[in-house]
């Protein structure tokens, strides 16, 4: 392993990177390491981006919230 024997690794992921990206990037750390988190936040996001006029009106079903939420 290229990793092996390192005592600190680092993992950025900025606003467009999906929260159930990151948590199965830590998962499989977690399944062949002992893995601490320490969160640092670097900026506080301030700006809002609305959804498009065309897609607002647009019904989700359980199954796309699930999705949203991180469920498999």
């Amino acid at each position: 392993d290229e990793i092996a024997g390192i005592s600190t690794l680092g993992l950025s992921a900025g606003a467009s990177a999906p929260e159930i990206i990151v948590d199965e990037i830590i998962d499989a750390f977690r399944q062949r390491f002992d893995v601490t988190i320490d969160l640092a936040i670097t900026a506080t996001e301030t700006e809002d981006f609305p959804v498009m006029r065309v897609l607002r009106d647009v019904e989700l079903t359980a199954a796309d919230m699930a999705f949203v939420n991180g469920a498999s």
